[in-house]
């Protein structure tokens, strides 16, 4: 599995950094709520919970409460079943016919985790701007993600295995193509140090959103809902606080440091999506060292066009430029080792939080150096 992990992440990191410059059909520019990503992640999210209550009511009913049969094929933390909820255990009395919901179990999930990570990337993209959400290839990375899907799929050998892989190559094909009909909205780049702000706070509450969603919902783990809604409810309200704040946010000429962390980001964005999958899954399934290289390959390639592309038409002296960046990087390098080794729980939490203080961290120091470079 590992050899099969490690080239993938080599092709979808290859493709992400070629494939951007082929041709492709303009997405449509009528922006609506039916046409954002958003909106269609209320509805796949929502669908995953009511999946989560219906798998619930078939397992307290079917298998009394006892999940056993499929746990013992999956890692620990999985199945914390909301069986004492008091709704949850009136709907389990009054369901009629539980053993017809056995499809709740494992091949839902399958069909709907495709498209609630591709939604939620490309909600983050869309914020950033339509610029860097144009760019984005659905196809390319709809393959890498089933393909990684599959793989842990039969890693996790279980009676399901067979339907699972089948549905999700289903959601494969049929995703990218319900998604390339969303739009990419009316502003272009993120550009302004309070617009970075702005869009950092939203991915970084999106981000929460997204791993409370996983644990609670896609692991089983509906009995870990009640702890989990301060968490959600107080993400919620920072994402909605920023996007209306983001949305009054008035266009405004940054520095050179921080057009050239723009720009990077913006590529960093379209670059990382395709391989972002593989590279999660192979730091725990074998291919750690590869992982972690084609991640900073991604990265220094990310910084190089967004520098390239912010140099056009600016003054600045690129050695000038070049100190503010690494002065910047290596500030973010350490709030971001701080946000990793402060941060408990999944992988994906202490990754959240890392890039969320490496962000915020450097977004500062290229705005206080843009500063003092103006000011001489």
């Amino acid at each position: 599995m590992a050899v099969v992990l490690g080239a993938l992440i080599v092709l979808s990191a290859v493709v992400a950094l070629v494939g951007w410059r082929w041709p492709r059909r303009q997405r449509g520019t009528h922006p609506t709520p039916l046409r954002h990503p958003g909106f269609w992640l209320l509805v796949v999210s929502g669908a995953i919970y009511l999946n989560q209550v219906l798998c619930t009511i078939y397992l307290m009913r079917v298998w009394h409460g006892d999940p056993s049969f499929i746990a013992r094929y999956l890692p620990t933390g999985w199945f914390a079943l909301a069986d004492d909820n008091p709704l949850i255990s009136w709907l389990a009395g009054v369901w009629p016919r539980p053993e017809l919901l056995s499809w709740s179990l494992l091949r839902v999930p399958a069909l709907l985790e495709l498209p609630f990570v591709l939604l939620a990337y490309l909600t983050i993209c869309r914020w950033f701007g339509a610029e860097v959400f144009r760019r984005i290839l659905v196809w390319p990375v709809a393959v890498s993600y089933t393909a990684t899907f599959c793989l842990i799929e039969w890693s996790l050998a279980n009676p399901y295995t067979a339907e699972d892989i089948a549905l999700r190559v289903v959601s494969g094909l049929v995703t990218p193509w319900l998604l390339a009909r969303l739009t990419a909205g009316g502003r272009e780049r993120v550009g302004s140090v309070a617009e970075l702000v702005a869009f950092v706070v939203s991915a970084a509450a999106l981000g929460v959103l997204v791993l409370t969603v996983y644990d609670t919902a896609l692991l089983y783990n509906l009995g870990h809902l009640a702890a989990a809604a301060p968490v959600m409810a107080a993400a919620a309200g920072v994402l909605v606080v920023a996007r209306l704040v983001a949305r009054r946010l008035p266009t405004a000429q940054a520095g050179p440091g921080i057009t050239a962390v723009s720009a990077s980001l913006g590529w960093f964005l379209v670059f990382f999506f395709a391989p972002a999958l593989p590279i999660r899954y192979g730091i725990s399934f074998g291919t750690p060292m590869l992982s972690a290289a084609v991640g900073l390959i991604i990265i220094a390639a990310a910084v190089v066009c967004g520098v390239h592309e912010a140099a056009r038409g600016s003054a600045m002296s690129w050695r000038v430029r070049a100190v503010e960046l690494v002065l910047a990087a290596a500030a973010g390098a350490a709030a971001a080792s701080a946000g990793f080794l402060a941060t408990g729980g999944y992988p994906e939490a202490r990754l959240l939080a890392a890039a969320s203080a490496f962000f915020v961290v450097a977004i500062a120091v290229c705005a206080a150096l843009d500063r003092v470079v103006a000011a001489r």
